[in-house]
């Protein structure tokens, strides 16, 4: 009779702490929620899609890590608005918060034609502009500048070097800035799909929209007419009217089977009059004419996704890779792989640079895994040399008037180094260490290629500005993480030595 009646105390007792710990973990669920919308929902919006701060979905948060997460609630951000929390919310109250924008909603959310269309905003006219530059710089020698240190963008004079502007953007703008056709226009987009659009001749606004929650990437069309916007979330292609960013049309992004997939990223293949989306989840490649209005998607299959892709300059050829390894060559025209990429690690496809060595064009491409640079011969498809570096690398940078290419040593100890590489030899031939312990990154170069562009990608950054024949300092300009710069003319001639 004691056991028994021990038993059913036992019993009690677990079933009392069980319902305790389930109110518990209840009451802490609904705690996270209750905080957040008391804290974060004025600016980050009730459902976490961003309002004036970003979104907090974990799509979005992927390169912020937790702890930077608590740290940014816990202190607040420079230069943002963003308040700090210390003084009005606990340790484990920040914490709670924290964990509770890793956490997925509930539903996919939607953001279709009429959150788009609500979100468009078109500050002037193009027909009340300036018909020319309000200023004396070379329109097309300036350099968009993005300082993601405090969220602002510097419009640079690349002949004389100088800051002729800077205004404030929204927060996370993606580095890869696109310039209409004759390079007037210049278009941004931030990581929660903000896509805007600026006036390199009077230095204001035009337009800005938001096209999706969480975007990859945006590319102009060559005639000028079309922004197409790549998104991971949702799983979409949107086309804007270039004029003023009013929403043309919603491509999904689905295969036959109706499976979804993300746009790693959208290209504008000039010669072809087409975009080339790089799709994520999907093993195709597509590619979409913008010369008519139907916009029929042909659909390149293949075995596996690839979403990192290097175009040859005539648009015949993708090369491209996947993040989980191998790599490929794809004829576009013929719509099928005609060779395999001899690639391992981790090829930044992306940021590649080709040009031509003696009688043969040559593609080379930085590793975000190992310390090598792979140079391909792109008529045999077939690698030339591996370049050791002192460590893995994200960006390469010549131009056609230059006899070198330029090669960062991005992660790791030594990134601070920067490597200087004969494009005949194909050896390194300087080693340049800008500001010791600190990040040396992304190099751009002036119209006619007498000048290189270096970024200290710290928030007391700075651009280092080098004579790239004697390859010695010439100036600096301090400036907050400066992460990307953009020339106008090197981008809209595609220049072989910068990205497209």
């Amino acid at each position: 009779m004691r056991v028994s009646k021990l038993i059913s105390t036992n019993k009690l007792i677990y079933y009392t702490i069980y319902l305790i710990s389930s109110i518990s973990f209840a009451n802490t669920e609904q705690n996270s929620e209750d905080l957040y919308q008391q804290n974060c929902a004025a600016c980050h919006g009730a459902d976490r899609l961003g309002l004036i701060g970003p979104a907090l979905l974990p799509q979005n948060l992927k390169r912020l890590r937790k702890n930077a997460a608590i740290a940014t609630i816990t202190a607040g951000r420079l230069a943002t608005q963003m308040p700090p929390f210390k003084e009005k919310l606990t340790t484990q109250q920040i914490e709670l918060l924290a964990e509770h924008i890793y956490q997925p909603l509930p539903q996919v959310p939607t953001w279709g034609d009429t959150e788009i269309i609500k979100s468009h905003t078109e500050f002037t006219s193009t027909d009340q502009l300036p018909a020319k530059p309000i200023h004396n710089a070379d329109p097309l020698n300036l350099f968009f500048v993005v300082e993601s240190g405090d969220h602002h963008v510097t419009i640079l004079d690349g002949d004389k070097l100088e800051p002729i502007h800077r205004f404030k953007t929204r927060f996370a703008l993606h580095g890869g800035a696109k310039y209409s056709p004759d390079g007037r226009f210049v278009y941004y987009a931030t990581r929660d799909g903000w896509v805007s659009m600026f006036d390199l001749h009077s230095m204001q606004m035009v337009a800005e929209i938001r096209a999706g929650i969480n975007t990859r990437n945006i590319a102009i069309s060559s005639d000028g007419k079309l922004v197409a916007v790549g998104n991971y979330l949702p799983h979409n292609l949107i086309l804007l009217n270039a004029n003023d960013l009013s929403l043309h049309t919603i491509i999904p992004v689905t295969d036959e089977k109706e499976q979804s997939s993300r746009v790693s990223a959208v290209y504008d293949a000039a010669p072809r009059n087409s975009f080339i989306l790089a799709l994520k989840d999907i093993p195709e490649i597509w590619e979409i004419p913008y010369t008519t209005d139907n916009f029929n998607v042909r659909k390149i299959e293949l075995k596996t996704p690839l979403d990192d892709f290097f175009f040859d300059q005539s648009y015949n050829f993708i090369m491209g890779a996947s993040r989980t390894g191998g790599g490929a060559v794809v004829d576009i025209e013929l719509g099928k792989k005609v060779s395999e990429l001899a690639l391992d690690g981790m090829p930044h496809l992306g940021s590649g640079i080709t040009w031509r060595r003696g009688e043969q064009t040559v593609m080379a491409s930085p590793n975000l895994r190992k310390g090598a640079i792979t140079v391909i011969d792109m008529d045999s498809w077939l690698p030339i040399k591996e370049i050791t570096t002192k460590g893995p690398g994200f960006f390469m940078r010549s131009h056609e008037n230059s006899k070198y290419a330029w090669a960062d040593v991005f992660f790791g100890k030594n990134r601070d180094l920067v490597h200087i590489i004969d494009k005949q030899s194909l050896e390194i031939v300087k080693t340049l260490r800008p500001e010791p312990g600190k990040t040396a990154a992304h190099i751009e170069f002036t119209r006619d290629g007498s000048y290189a562009l270096l970024s200290i990608w710290e928030d007391d950054g700075a651009l280092v500005i080098y004579d790239s024949n004697s390859l010695e300092e010439v100036k600096r300009i301090p400036m907050k993480k400066p992460v990307g710069k953009y020339n106008v003319y090197n981008k809209i001639t595609r220049s072989e030595g910068t990205s497209h």
